[in-house]
């Protein structure tokens, strides 16, 4: 974590002791959630579609069968001849029915940085929880609803959009914590909690999405901080500090791989989709090489800096040649006081300067996040970087269409821009505009747009 003000240069880092161990891991989509599948063995409906110039007061019909039973349906074609895509199928269609499915929940579940962090600063600070009223938000299963209540909860009251609240019910009631918690189904925006406003102690809630800010769930719960949360600094938003940074990294082997492999396929030129591609980050681990113990919970030191400046530094214990394919120094773009912070400190602009620590071919610059509890007796976080224990997050790489040829010293320089996606405010638009005077290389102005979904 950083100092309050983000400007891009170079920050030094405090002390951080992180342990654990590497797993396996597949790499999914970016996607935060996982597919869903049918396990009824019930073959589906079929369905047959006829149309002669569909168009104004033309019909369809739809018929649908299944074994011996069909249904017919008849429908009047629109006014307009032509179909219109406003809506992408992505995250803005499947956002709350994805998080329904268990399997993205098991992921999450078995992300053991991310809730065992969250478990050791509830049940480590029971004196902030004691007798205290607790709103979860994005409760999901219910795990740190039941933590607040180990950790000696007068009441939490847990929120859900997904249908997986029918299940976290079950979970309470196996738990015997029913009456404890109380479970509600609903938008944060919508729901009216039985309590008056401003009266929650604490709001736990794991709101991180990639490049951290991705899914738009931040917003929600700083709607839940202004409604809900006890004013003047007397409430607690759980977790209360997020940084993201910003790295060059030498990566040529997974951009052949997953960039340049467009340009011959199978003996075709597929390169159309190489442009596509390049548009969109990849979610991934930078080294999948790493395979050692490495560092996993932050233990934040505080030394003359006061508690609204975190600073970090890496101790890199039995971490390979502290690893390879990162090629200049991490720096912070964006810095998130969730006490404090408006929506609108969401959509950000960062100018950066990365130092080259060797010389190398830079093929992408990679995000990543660290975020804290700072508001406890012992500060602790947890770190997504690439020196880091594995999470679901990962990194999120943003590939180069040419790699920058940069030698010890040198520094690439730019501005990173990231806004809600007009049409779909849970997608973001990021854009990267670099500039480069090196050696063996010069670039001026170049300006580079992605679309993270």
């Amino acid at each position: 974590m950083v100092a309050t003000k983000v400007d891009g240069s170079n920050q030094q880092q405090d002390e951080a002791i992180i342990s654990g161990t590497k797993r396996n891991h597949s790499s999914p989509s970016n996607n935060k959630a996982g597919e869903q599948h049918s396990s009824s063995g019930v073959s589906p409906p079929t369905k047959k579609m006829s149309s002669e110039n569909v168009g104004s007061g033309d019909t369809t019909t739809i018929t649908s069968s299944n074994g011996n039973d069909s249904t017919t349906i008849t429908a009047t074609a629109a006014t307009s001849t032509t179909t219109t895509n406003d809506t992408d199928p992505t995250s803005k269609d499947y956002y709350f029915d994805s998080y329904s499915h268990h399997g993205i929940h098991e992921e999450m579940l078995k992300d053991e940085v991310r809730t065992r962090t969250y478990q050791m600063a509830i049940l480590n600070n029971k004196h902030l929880f004691e007798n205290k009223i607790i709103l979860d938000v994005g409760c999901g299963t219910g795990i740190l609803s039941m933590f607040a209540v180990q950790a000696g909860a007068k009441h939490v009251y847990a929120v859900d959009c997904s249908s997986i609240i029918n299940s976290a019910k079950r979970i309470v009631n196996d738990n015997n914590m029913s009456d404890k918690i109380t479970l509600l189904q609903g938008k944060m925006e919508e729901i009216e909690l039985p309590i008056p406003p401003q009266s929650v102690d604490i709001i736990i809630s794991e709101w991180m999405g990639y490049f951290l800010l991705y899914e738009s769930m931040l917003n929600t719960v700083l709607y839940a901080r202004d409604k809900w949360l006890k004013p003047n600094g007397e409430g607690i938003v759980f977790p209360d500090k997020a940084v993201m940074y910003l790295c060059g990294c030498e990566d040529e082997q997974m951009k052949y791989e997953r960039i340049d492999f467009w340009e011959n396929v199978y003996g075709f030129n597929m390169s159309a989709l190489k442009e596509v591609a390049l548009k969109e980050p990849v979610v991934d681990i930078v080294d999948p090489k790493v395979s050692k113990k490495s560092l996993c919970v932050l233990y934040i030191v505080f030394g003359k800096c006061d508690r609204n400046h975190l600073i970090y530094t890496y101790t890199p214990c039995n971490i390979i040649n502290a690893i390879q394919l990162v090629a200049t120094n991490s720096v912070p773009i964006l810095n998130i006081d969730l006490q404090t912070c408006t929506e609108e400190d969401l959509s950000f602009v960062s100018p950066f300067r990365l130092q080259a620590q060797r010389n190398d071919h830079i093929h992408s610059l990679v995000a990543y996040f660290e975020c804290a509890f700072t508001r406890v007796h012992k500060p602790l976080g947890f770190s997504t970087s690439p020196f880091s224990k594995y999470t679901h997050w990962k990194q999120t790489i943003f590939y180069l269409k040419e790699p920058i040829s940069i030698c010890a010293g040198e520094e690439l320089s730019g501005t990173i821009k990231c806004v809600p996606n007009p049409k779909n405010k849970r997608d973001l638009d990021i854009s990267l505009d670099l500039n480069f005077n090196g050696k063996n290389c010069k670039i001026i102005n170049k300006h580079l747009e992605y679309r993270l979904r």
